[in-house]
């Protein structure tokens, strides 16, 4: 079991955030990917925190593509353009879909929850692609977003959405960071350990995993919303289940003992995809596969424990 201090976890996110100001004058390229890192990092962090509970959701990117769509849909049918609207929107129909969810779902463990997990998230994949309204396959096109009433000029909106990814995820990663060092927190772990003793406490199991699927949709929805601002298009893939499995793998890789371990083992995968489409595209997902078999073979806590194991 890995615990979670929240005193040494807020300095590593107040560290993250200088490294991530200082991005500003790194190449567009390599600040578009921590961008998109940011957003996913988000979705991954809400993986890692079901995980503590026992609990593998192969389906995070049901609030993911809800999040990104509910901006699109206002932005584009209805004018509504102001982040300040967008992001609690997103959050917001990610709470409701979490709630209504969570409900069925906290009453299922292990290879149950993965699966119906999966399986929700592929029947919004299903309705989307046959939805010719929303573009189908190929999704659409959202336009330049405002902030509280400002439109930057079109040179500066690549910084604006960067500023708006660090600040929205360094705040969810300090109240993550302090649900997880909470009583709330240490539950997840007693849920993942042993469901009858946690009922001796007195704490409901179906109330505690509840709760925890209901966290990670509204920050995999947020997590959408900034992809969607990000990328200015969004398209059914976000929901499919390969997307969904990518959350896995980098909650599995990154490791469970810091919240903004997920955020840096999302980085580092875009890295490592980027220069592997570079330089032997017709190969990538070889060189993607050997690099994760390493990282589970020789580090199965995760690339964090390189970090915690020093520090020991």
């Amino acid at each position: 079991m890995m615990t979670i201090d929240f005193r040494k976890d807020g300095y590593r996110v107040a560290l993250l955030a200088v490294l991530l100001v200082t991005a500003f004058f790194l190449p567009a390229w390599m600040r578009y990917q921590l961008q998109v890192s940011l957003a996913g990092g988000l979705v991954a962090l809400g993986v890692m925190i079901q995980m503590r509970a026992g609990l593998v959701s192969f389906g995070q990117g049901l609030f993911y593509c809800l999040g990104a769509y509910a901006v699109g849909l206002l932005a584009v049918r209805y004018g509504i353009t102001d982040i300040a609207f967008l992001l609690p929107a997103a959050a917001i129909i990610s709470l409701i879909i979490g709630v209504v969810l969570g409900i069925l779902l906290s009453r299922y463990r292990e290879i149950f929850f993965a699966m119906l997990s999966m399986a929700l998230s592929m029947i919004l994949y299903g309705v989307l692609v046959k939805m010719a309204a929303l573009g189908s396959t190929d999704g659409f096109n959202i336009p330049a977003v405002s902030y509280f009433g400002y439109t930057p000029a079109p040179e500066f909106r690549d910084a604006y959405v960067y500023g708006l990814s660090v600040i929205v995820v360094l705040v969810l990663a300090l109240i993550s960071a302090r649900y997880l060092a909470s009583n709330a927190g240490a539950m997840l772990d007693a849920l993942a350990e042993n469901e009858v003793r946690l009922n001796y406490l007195g704490a409901s199991p179906r109330v505690v995993a509840f709760c925890c699927y209901v966290t990670a949709a509204v920050l995999s929805g947020i997590g959408g919303c900034l992809i969607a601002v990000s990328t200015g298009h969004i398209d059914p893939e976000l929901t499919n289940w390969t997307t969904s499995g990518s959350f896995v793998f980098v909650a599995l890789l990154a490791g469970r003992g810091s919240v903004i371990a997920p955020i840096i083992g999302f980085f580092l995968l875009e890295i490592v995809r980027t220069y592997a489409l570079g330089y032997v595209p017709n190969a990538w997902q070889l060189i993607l596969g050997i690099v994760m078999l390493a990282i589970i073979l020789l580090l199965p806590n995760g690339l964090w424990s390189l970090i915690s194991g020093r520090r020991r």
